[in-house]
């Protein structure tokens, strides 16, 4: 059964890859009822990207979790027919095709609008819809690249560094499921009516780089790669201790500044007239450095986080993800849950972002097959017979 405060919210998730489907996920697991519309012959290309067990992938079972899988080849006459009758009963429709391609198959705002007046439809691309790159291609590598986030990443002097995971395509998800809470909300508090929502997966990651476009437009700033430091305090950075581990220590309050540098044994710097500000200190980033990895480097790990800990100054210890299965505070929070599966039985992933303590959101299951609810969705919610359902398949429409 679904659980969560969307309980009752129906969303048809016909987008493809990340950002889109991603953010049908969050929605999902708050208890939408999330219908994921694919081709019946290709499916969606992330059911065969990444890591894969016994032919099946892996992304796919978290991506997919909590959702209806159905076929349907919408860019057909017949499939487009098909899909315009789920939306008679849907709150919301999440694509990402190029702009003009729903167009063309008849399935334009305006006229999805004239099926369903109250439909929120999340038009989720690289550029957006509207400019001179709206056509082009678009993938989170591209929006990493040209937000600014990979020129301020790396070591100095060094090549820009891009991530090695889809971190615009998850930052427009999140941003995505917002957006399209906050259009149910006007609609069912507001207006009535349904609206477009326009993401452009260039934007996001912009907005969480901070004041630099202020920065530039008040000072004609252009930051630089730091590697691990910040321009903004110090000490900042990864420190190497003496059992061969990581760790990162923040320091960007001044409080926390002055407790790292007495736990070190490095008190008189605090008596320093460029210690009392967090850019001040960014400028003598060497010294701080050397005080804190020296003492950090003549120590194992765990006495390092215990030492950091009693003093109240903000260290982690740098995992990997076998650190992350293993860690107590994951443990408690249940970041890591077993979810029964079909294919491999207990299997862990990720669990829903948040907790809320009235409407908890839930894992009900993992990514289906392709095709799995078509029976399901077609029969109970349009009222499909067996023999219709049959022809269509034999017509490649599902």
């Amino acid at each position: 059964m679904a659980t969560g405060p969307l309980d009752g919210v129906v969303v048809l998730d016909i987008a493809t890859l990340f950002a889109g489907p991603l953010a049908a996920t969050i929605l999902g697991d708050y208890g939408a009822d999330v219908i994921k519309v694919e081709h019946p012959a290709k499916g969606d290309p992330s059911r065969s990207h990444g890591p894969a067990k016994d032919g099946v992938g892996l992304w796919w079972k978290m991506l997919s979790r909590n959702k209806r899988a159905v076929t349907c080849d919408f860019g057909r006459p017949e499939g487009a027919a098909l899909l315009r009758r789920l939306v008679e009963r849907a709150d919301v429709l999440i694509e990402n095709f190029r702009p003009g391609t729903l167009e063309r198959w008849g399935l334009s705002p305006a006229e999805l609008h004239a099926i369903n007046p109250g439909l929120v439809i999340a038009r989720v691309t690289g550029f957006g819809q509207e400019g001179p790159y709206s056509r082009r291609p678009g993938f989170g590598t591209l929006a990493e690249s040209m937000s600014g986030f990979a020129a301020i990443t790396g070591e100095p002097g060094g090549p820009p560094t891009l991530p090695p995971f889809g971190l615009a395509d998850g930052i427009s998800a999140l941003v995505c499921a917002n957006a399209i809470t906050m259009a149910l909300y006007h609609r069912d508090h507001g207006s009535g009516q349904g609206q477009v929502v326009d993401l452009a997966i260039i934007e996001p990651l912009l907005t969480i780089l901070g004041p630099q476009p202020l920065a530039f437009d008040q000072l004609g700033e252009v930051p630089s790669r730091t590697g691990n430091r910040s321009i903004n305090n110090a000490p900042r950075n990864t420190y190497k201790t003496r059992d061969g581990k990581w760790v990162a220590v923040s320091t960007s309050s001044q409080n926390i500044a002055e407790r790292v540098m007495r736990l070190v044994g490095h008190p008189e710097v605090i008596d320093e007239p460029w210690f009392k500000g967090g850019k001040s200190r960014a400028e003598h980033g060497d010294e701080l450095d050397a005080h804190v990895g020296g003492w950090i480097a003549a120590r194992d790990v765990a006495e390092v986080v215990s030492a950091f800990e009693k003093a109240e100054a903000a260290v982690a210890p740098i995992y990997d993800i076998r650190d992350v299965f293993a860690d107590p505070q994951y443990q408690a929070l249940d970041s890591i849950t077993t979810v029964e599966d079909p294919d491999f039985g207990p299997i862990r992933m990720q669990n829903v972002l948040f907790r809320l303590s009235q409407t908890p959101g839930s894992i009900r299951w993992t990514g289906p097959a392709l095709g799995t609810h078509n029976d399901e969705v077609y029969g109970e919610r349009l009222g499909m017979s067996a023999g219709e359902l049959s022809e269509l398949r034999d017509q490649g429409v599902i």
